[in-house]
């Protein structure tokens, strides 16, 4: 297997925790998305997306976007179990890591990319040119406002972001957090509850992959 990565982006981080959690030794591939290499012609031949990360079997298959390479490396390594243990596990993970990425990460994102002249023409990954829209940017910094409020009332009632156990809503909210950094939004100090998690979260050796 080899992973084609980019280390400074956000959504190969969330695979790269996934796989130091699984004590797993996959190669890396690094894809300088800041160059453009992602729209070269052998990478296009990987994933037509022209997104990472993206993981290469063995056999040539490939398998891109995130939940589709856990969902993959899960089924071959059960534990320790990051997509659940059972069926209620199942159900809240996958509920509260969507809420993770599509309240957190994605708010970053709209924020980000809206605004950081690197993406100028380029608002939105992917095969496709999307202008930048300034009235985004003040939206999505709202938006990772609420998120943090949500995320630390939900880890004022559970441990983890998904309940009991470490999962992957846990590795998103954790790379969504770093990814606030890049628009000076990180987790705010006064969210005791949330900041109890990320020191926990922060201690585990998948912090620093």
């Amino acid at each position: 297997m080899k992973l084609y990565d980019y280390a400074a982006a956000p959504n190969p981080r969330r695979a790269r925790m996934f796989i130091a959690e699984k004590g797993l030794d996959i190669p890396v591939e690094q894809i300088d998305l800041m160059t453009g290499q992602q729209f070269s012609d052998d990478f296009k031949k990987v994933n037509s997306a022209l997104t990472v990360p993206a993981l290469e079997l063995d056999d040539g298959t490939i398998i891109s976007e995130v939940y589709g390479i856990w969902r993959y490396l899960e089924a071959l390594h059960p534990t320790p179990a990051l997509l659940g243990s059972d069926a209620k596990e199942m159900g809240l993970v996958a509920m509260w890591e969507s809420r993770m990425l599509l309240e957190g990460a994605q708010s970053v994102a709209e924020a980000f990319r809206n605004y950081a002249k690197g993406f100028k023409g380029r608002a939105l990954p992917g095969p496709n040119s999307y202008e930048q829209i300034p009235e985004l940017v003040e939206r999505g910094r709202a938006r990772v406002g609420h998120f943090y409020e949500m995320l630390d009332a939900r880890l004022g009632e559970s441990e983890y972001v998904a309940g009991d156990n470490f999962s992957v809503a846990d590795i998103t909210a954790f790379v969504t957090h770093g990814f606030g950094g890049w628009i000076k939004m990180p987790i705010p100090d006064d969210h005791a509850n949330a900041q109890r998690w990320l020191k926990a979260v922060g201690e585990r050796p998948s912090a620093e992959a």
